[in-house]
C-alpha cells in the first residue's frame, strides 16, 4: 500500500502548471538562453521571463520587484541576510544580533558563525506555544543590537509569531528585522509592508515550486544593507553573483501566481482537513498539542503520544509518510530542541510527530490516517500497560 504523505512542510510536490513552465525553459526551442546575454534575442527572452517571476513573487508578498533578490532557496536567504547585514558595517565592527532560539537551523547557524567571528548573539526564548511575543524580543534588545531574526510560522510547530508586533518594536529601537518566511509562503496572506519585515527569506519547494531556487526580500532603504556572499559578475544588484536558472525562476513564479490565485480557498480548505485529522486522534491515551492552538498554519499539527516509544511509533506507521520533526534534523534521533524549548521532556519530544497536509490531500487521506494513528497507538499503549 502507498504511504500517505503527510510531511508537505519538508518539501511539497511540484505542480505540473509550474513543471510545464520550468519545461519550457531548457530545450533549444525554449527560453533556454543566459539571462546576462544582452547581446541576442534570446538572452532578451529569458530575462524577460526572470523578470516576470521576479514580479510574480513580488506580488505575492506585496514589495517592489526591485527588492527581491534570487537565492538557492531559504537556506541561501538566512545565510544572506544575517551574514550580509553584519558584514555590510565592515568586518571590524562589533555589534548585537538577536535570534529566536527555535529558528530553523539555517537560521541558528549563521548566528553561531557571526557569534564565533566575534559578534554578539542572544537567543529569545518561546512561550510554552511556541511562540516569540514582542515583550521577549524587546527584553533581548541592547543599545547596539543591529538586528532580530524571527521566522513568522515555526516549521516544526506552525506557530504563527506576532511579527507585526515585533517589527514595531525594532523600528522603535532602529535594529532591523528579518523574518524567515518559508513555511508561511502561500499558505497566508503575506504583505512586507504590513509585517514590518526589512528582510524575509523565501523558498520555492515549500509551495509546490521547484527544489533549488528561493529568494530574499531586501527593503529597498538606504538603511538596509547587504553585503554579497557570493562573488563573481555582480548580479542581482551586487548582492548575489552568479547565472541565473532562468526555468527554476520562471517555476518560482508560477508557483507564486498559482498560490496567490488561491489563498482564498485552498489554505481554509488544509486547515479543516486537519482540525479534522486533529479530532480523529485527540482522544488518544497522553495525545498532547504542541504549539499554539489557534495561531497556527493551515497545515501543521505537532502532536505528542506520551505513552509510546517515539522510534517504535513512528517505525510502526508504515501507511503514512510523516516526519519528528525538521526535515534537516531528521537524520538523528536526538529529540528535538524546539520540543524541549516549550517544555518538553526527551522521551515526550522523541514520542511527537510533525503530521502536515496540503494542496494534494484529501478527505479519504485524513480518514485513512486517523484509523492507522488509533490502530498503531492503540497497539503500543496495550503492550506498554
Amino acid at each position: 500500500m502507498i504511504p500517505i504523505y503527510l510531511d508537505y512542510a519538508a518539501t511539497t510536490p511540484v505542480d505540473p502548471v509550474v513543471a510545464e513552465a520550468m519545461a519550457s525553459c531548457l530545450t533549444l526551442d525554449g527560453t533556454f538562453a543566459n539571462t546576462a546575454s544582452r547581446s541576442h534575442l534570446y538572452g532578451w527572452q529569458a530575462e524577460e521571463a526572470v523578470e516576470t517571476a521576479r514580479g510574480q513573487v513580488a506580488e505575492l508578498i506585496g514589495a517592489d520587484p526591485r527588492e527581491i533578490v534570487w537565492t538557492s532557496g531559504a537556506t541561501e536567504s538566512n545565510n544572506l541576510a544575517l551574514k550580509g547585514v553584519f558584514e555590510s558595517a565592515g568586518k571590524h565592527t562589533t555589534a548585537h544580533l538577536a535570534v529566536a532560539a527555535i529558528e530553523h537551523k539555517s537560521v541558528l547557524d549563521p548566528a553561531q558563525w557571526l557569534a564565533d567571528q566575534g559578534q554578539q548573539l542572544s537567543l529569545i526564548e518561546p512561550d510554552r506555544n511556541g511562540q516569540i511575543t514582542a515583550a521577549a524580543v524587546r527584553s533581548a534588545l541592547r543599545d547596539n543590537t543591529r538586528l532580530v531574526s524571527v521566522m513568522l510560522v515555526n516549521n516544526e510547530l506552525g506557530t504563527i509569531n506576532p511579527i507585526a508586533e515585533i517589527a514595531r518594536v525594532c523600528r522603535e529601537h532602529g535594529c532591523l528585522l528579518h523574518v524567515d518566511a518559508a513555511q508561511a509562503l502561500g499558505k497566508m496572506p503575506l504583505n512586507v509592508a504590513q509585517l514590518g519585515a526589512d528582510l524575509l527569506s523565501m523558498s520555492a519547494h515549500k509551495m509546490y515550486g521547484p527544489k533549488g531556487v528561493g529568494a530574499l526580500y531586501v527593503r529597498r532603504s538606504p538603511d538596509v544593507k547587504v553585503a554579497a556572499q557570493i562573488h563573481g559578475g555582480g548580479q542581482e544588484r551586487g548582492m548575489r553573483s552568479g547565472t541565473l536558472a532562468t526555468h527554476q525562476c520562471v517555476g518560482f513564479g508560477v508557483a507564486a501566481e498559482l498560490a496567490a490565485r488561491e489563498l482564498d480557498s485552498v489554505p481554509p480548505r488544509i486547515a479543516a482537513l486537519r482540525d479534522r485529522l486533529w479530532s480523529g486522534i485527540a482522544e488518544l491515551p497522553g495525545v498532547r498539542l504542541n504549539g499554539h492552538p489557534t495561531e497556527r498554519a493551515c497545515g501543521h499539527l505537532n502532536v505528542s503520544f506520551g505513552q509510546v516509544d517515539g522510534e517504535l511509533l513512528l517505525l510502526s506507521l508504515r501507511e503514512l509518510a510523516l516526519s519528528t520533526g525538521s526535515a534537516c534534523t531528521s537524520a538523528t534521533m536526538a529529540p528535538s530542541y524546539v520540543l524541549k524549548a516549550i517544555g518538553l521532556n526527551d522521551a515526550e519530544a522523541l514520542a511527537s510527530l510533525r503530521i502536515t497536509l496540503g494542496r494534494y490531500s484529501t478527505a479519504a487521506d485524513v480518514d485513512r490516517s486517523i484509523s492507522h494513528i488509533n490502530a498503531v497507538v492503540g497497539k503500543l499503549v496495550a503492550k506498554v500497560s
